[in-house]
């Protein structure tokens, strides 16, 4: 079953008050925003794009923040959803089909997920989602000024410096297909520094 990007904000909508906190969807629709003028630069499906972005945290509404990956994976399998939209649930926090590559710390062992991770070949989609869930607070931000969001909400741990240099490939990566810096599509990152 397909999924657009107002559905999608109807899900956001309807998921306000349902965890501790609703940053985590300020930041979803700053992604979804985000990822449909990276898209359109691109020439993807603007609709997608966005639609990926602001589902990409939703198991945050199901259940434990640290679960929500596969907490969104589920859920949105269990509502019928193509897998596109299931999988950006499980891709999103995860850099270079590693589980090692990410925010946080080495995250626990959940079979399911470190053998999707290791074997999935990530779309463009999720690439893009990659990246901004590492610019995105409830504004676009630098990937400098949100890593240090992260470490100083997180705490620096063994793979911090791989998920850093990871990241940076990543923007490079996407500047390369733009042929022009990835922050020039973001005029408000200035405002954000």
């Amino acid at each position: 079953m397909k999924l657009t990007s107002k559905e999608a904000l109807d899900m956001l909508e309807n998921a306000k008050g349902k965890a501790a906190s609703d940053g985590w969807i300020y930041h979803s629709i700053c992604v979804g925003n985000c990822a449909g003028i990276i898209a359109e630069a691109l020439n993807l499906d603007i609709d997608l794009a966005k639609t990926l972005g602001y589902i990409h945290d939703i198991g945050k509404s199901t259940g434990e923040f640290s679960s929500h990956v596969i907490n969104g994976y589920n859920y949105l399998k269990d509502l019928g959803y193509d897998e596109e939209y299931c999988n950006i649930c499980l891709t999103h926090s995860y850099l270079n089909n590693d589980i090692y590559c990410t925010a946080g710390g080495i995250p626990s062992d959940i079979p399911f997920r470190t053998e999707f991770i290791k074997n999935h070949k990530y779309t463009e989609y999720e690439k893009i989602i990659n990246l901004l869930d590492l610019m995105c607070t409830k504004v676009v931000n630098t990937i400098d000024k949100r890593l240090i969001d992260l470490i100083v909400r997180k705490g620096v741990y063994e793979n911090t410096q791989y998920h850093i240099n990871e990241t940076y490939k990543l923007k490079q990566y996407f500047d390369d297909k733009l042929g022009f810096n990835l922050y020039d599509l973001f005029p408000e990152i200035k405002e954000n520094l």
